[in-house]
């Protein structure tokens, strides 16, 4: 049964993970950026965040740096020099136990040549030949080549004196066996346990098999998969491949680690194990191997395998090589792995399983936290998946347009009655629900419970109440008044380029968030301009982004546009906000739009001549730019003498203090 592990509650832990809503701020920025959900999320996964406890969650950066220095380590470690080492020792111990052998042969029949005194004449002729051949092995033994391939070579041609020489070179040459057809067939360890010379046939033919499959497949024939696997598909077993394709990828990247091993040795000792393959598995069943590798080369170009520079000190044997290099494949194919993640965005394509058993435990822990991400932000709401897109639903973009509207909020400062200008006279309106100290002027709407509470605070709880007039508190009231308003959104080039519409879009998602929060009845569009004018849903509002292709600033279509969208609204209020950092460069003429920078005479005119026809359908235009250029300081100044509306001139960091309390104030007064 699972164990748990229970302590005091201390008000620090968090059981369900990352607050979603920080999740989501995370995302906001980026999300406004780029105008792409998808590209925000990759970005955050790149980067890593913190959750609610302001602990960070590591992002795929710092797993790609984790798999480096991972790797970075194994290649500190070891010296890919010493392979043979190991192979040498054994070697050299084999020759000396022969040696060793030969000489206690001789001795042995010495002794029982003495022994046997007068009676030994028969014994002298076998003496000698015993002699003869020890001179001859002993001869052998101290001609053989230096390269252990050549040693090995002319020992199995050798017959052995010592029985446990002979016995220890068997396993040495079965060893080699099984390594060297091991780095082409890393799955098949416990079936080449046994390297008889029976089963290093069968070997020989299941290779012959497989590479006439790969011959018929190059011819455009149809190989015989099936009766392969009937025959030989003992040799894969557990995990026998389901396909041919299937195979081939496994074949493909254990012999990319054989040739990454091969290109990672030194020119000498590449030749010294390729001389050895030959040497311990003999020359049939290596020209099979040669050819395999040929045909797999022309498959899988070994363009993914490369030299490992190595320069540590601790040895390795042949069959631990083999391994570290699979090992670093992995390492290599995950960061490869981890790239196109980072480009996709498909967290959950990442295995936390190999994470964990290539980078550590720890880099997992941190993995399975990102992926939580994604799944957080889908349970609570604020994602959808599309196929393999996700989007923002309704509850996402109404929580970016709140946080938006909370920053730009958090520039305005409240003060004892409000900043809004009061030009309608008179009691009554709607009550607010707030209330404040009465003040000579205000309407004696008194609010008696407060007052009598500011009473019993000042004096204590006496009787009778003693009221004095700075106890006295009234309730404050409002006059509502529908409004129509038409947000342009500048989306020329230079938006994007000077760093402008990243706060322009927060403006527009703010005043949506606004209006859909506390003016419900109010009617907001949002119109996009740049060479053309376009209505913006405001539900797609996260996504817009300015336009990095086409020139202009179509300040004529987008008045046009959004006279005929507030002509349908009954309502007293209508009203144009601009956000812009240029002056009109294009308009629109016989249905297409004619852009020339400077601004042309046309431009300004047919722009001024829109801007009067939304004047005389009392349209008041309000704009906030962005820049100082004298082209646009002219042109605002005729504007607002015709439509009497206001201008002001600002940064991006200030945009949404000086929309907002526009806004409010052409929306809403209030009076106390």
């Amino acid at each position: 049964m699972p164990s748990y592990k229970y302590s005091r509650w201390d008000g620090t832990q968090q059981p369900f993970g990352p607050d979603v809503d920080r999740l989501m701020d995370s995302l906001s920025d980026d999300v406004l950026a780029h105008g792409d959900l998808n590209r925000a999320l990759r970005s955050m996964f790149q980067r890593g965040l913190q959750d609610e406890n302001g602990q960070r969650i590591d992002g795929l950066r710092e797993l790609r740096e984790r798999l480096r220095a991972q790797r970075q380590q194994q290649l500190e470690r070891y010296n890919l020099d010493s392979l043979m080492d190991d192979l040498n020792e054994r070697l050299q111990d084999v020759i000396e136990t022969e040696r060793k052998g030969i000489r206690g042969r001789v001795q042995e029949a010495r002794e029982q040549l003495e022994q046997a005194g007068d009676e030994s004449g028969h014994l002298r002729e076998p003496m000698r030949l015993l002699e003869e051949r020890a001179r001859d092995s002993s001869e052998r033994l101290d001609t053989l080549p230096e390269s252990p391939a050549g040693a090995i070579k002319e020992l199995n041609d050798y017959e052995f004196m010592d029985p446990e020489a002979h016995r220890k070179f068997q396993e040495l040459l079965e060893t080699l066996q099984q390594q060297m057809i091991q780095n082409f067939f890393r799955g098949m360890r416990q079936q080449l346990q046994d390297m008889s010379p029976e089963r290093l046939e069968d070997l020989q033919n299941m290779l012959q098999a497989l590479n006439q499959m790969l011959q018929d497949r190059a011819m455009g024939l149809d190989p015989d998969f099936e009766g392969f696997m009937e025959d030989y598909g003992y040799n894969f077993d557990p995990e026998r491949p389901t396909s041919l394709d299937e195979l081939l990828e496994r074949l493909g990247r254990q012999m990319q680690a054989a040739q990454s091993l091969l290109d990672s040795m030194s020119p000498q000792m590449r030749r010294e194990l390729e001389d050895l393959l030959e040497s311990a598995i003999g020359p049939s069943l290596s020209d099979e191997l040669g050819e395999l590798a040929a045909r797999m080369q022309a498959l899988f170009p070994s363009d993914q395998a490369g030299e490992y520079p190595f320069m540590g000190n601790e040895s390795l044997t042949l069959d631990q090589a083999m391994d570290l290099m699979g090992d670093l494949q992995q390492m290599d194919d995950l960061d490869r792995q981890v790239q196109e993640v980072t480009r996709s965005g498909r967290i959950e394509d990442l295995d936390p399983d190999k994470v964990g058993e290539l980078a550590g435990e720890e880099a997992r822990r941190q993995l399975e936290r990102l992926q939580q991400v994604v799944q957080r932000l889908e349970e609570a709401g604020y994602l959808r998946r599309e196929g393999d897109r996700l989007d923002l639903t309704p509850r996402g973009i109404r929580k970016l347009a709140e946080r938006a509207m909370n920053e730009v909020f958090s520039q305005l400062k409240k003060d004892r009655i409000g900043a809004h200008e009061v030009t309608q006279g008179g009691d009554g309106g709607e009550r607010t629900g707030e209330t404040k100290r009465y003040e000579f002027g205000d309407p004696f709407d008194i609010d008696l419970q407060k007052t009598l509470f500011n009473s019993v605070l000042r004096q204590g709880p006496e009787v009778p109440i003693r009221m004095r007039p700075e106890d006295l508190e009234i309730s404050r009231t409002e006059h509502l008044s529908d409004a129509a308003t038409v947000l342009l959104l500048d989306q020329s080039r230079s938006m994007g380029m000077f760093g402008s519409f990243v706060s322009a879009k927060k403006v527009a998602l703010a005043l949506y968030w606004l209006i859909h929060s506390r003016f419900p009845r109010d009617r907001f569009t949002v119109i996009g301009f740049s060479d053309y004018a376009m209505e913006i849903d405001t539900e797609h509002l996260p996504e817009v982004s300015w336009n990095a292709w086409v020139s202009g600033t179509n300040m004529h279509h987008a008045f046009m546009l959004s006279r005929k969208i507030l002509a349908k609204q009954k309502t007293a209020t209508k009203q144009i906000l601009m956000i812009t950092d240029g002056e009109p460069t294009a308009h629109i003429e016989d249905g297409q739009a004619y852009f020339n920078y400077p601004p042309s005479y046309r431009t300004i005119s047919e722009t001024l001549k829109e801007v009067k026809r939304c004047t005389q359908e009392g349209i008041t235009i309000n704009t906030f730019m962005l820049e100082t250029s004298y082209y646009l300081m002219d042109f605002i100044d005729k504007m607002t003498r015709i439509n009497k509306g206001r201008a002001f001139y600002t940064t991006p960091g200030q945009l949404g203090r000086y929309v907002m309390v526009d806004y409010l104030k052409n929306r809403r007064k209030r009076v106390a």
